[in-house]
């Protein structure tokens, strides 16, 4: 991807904002999301599943589900993953947001 297209990429998906994509692939470090961008996909690592305890493979969400989460930051080494967010508490202050309070991803 060149590096026109990937700013497009990442004007489309700015930090902090909501997206939902479907689970399409499981590795043991995370979730692969189909954000609807072709040769882009999202990535919800293990940490960011959760506020408290430990998140298991078993807990993943199943693949073909749609879920949500917030973007929060992205891969520019490979210009291919959108990094994401689903924790309960990051989406609740992004879609819930509280005068005086600021995002905290």
């Amino acid at each position: 991807m060149d590096s026109i297209d990937w700013e497009q990429v990442k004007s489309k998906y700015k930090l902090g904002q909501f997206v939902q994509g479907k689970v399409e692939h499981h590795a043991p470090f995370g979730v692969f999301i189909d954000i609807g961008e072709p040769s882009v996909r999202g990535l919800i690592k293990i940490p960011d599943f959760l506020d408290e305890g430990e998140m298991s493979e078993e807990m993943y969400p199943e693949i073909g589900s749609t879920i949500g989460s917030i973007v929060v930051g992205y891969n520019e080494s490979n210009c291919r993953e959108v990094y994401l967010n689903a924790k309960p508490s990051v989406l609740h202050e992004a879609l819930v947001p509280l005068k005086g309070r600021a995002l905290a991803v």
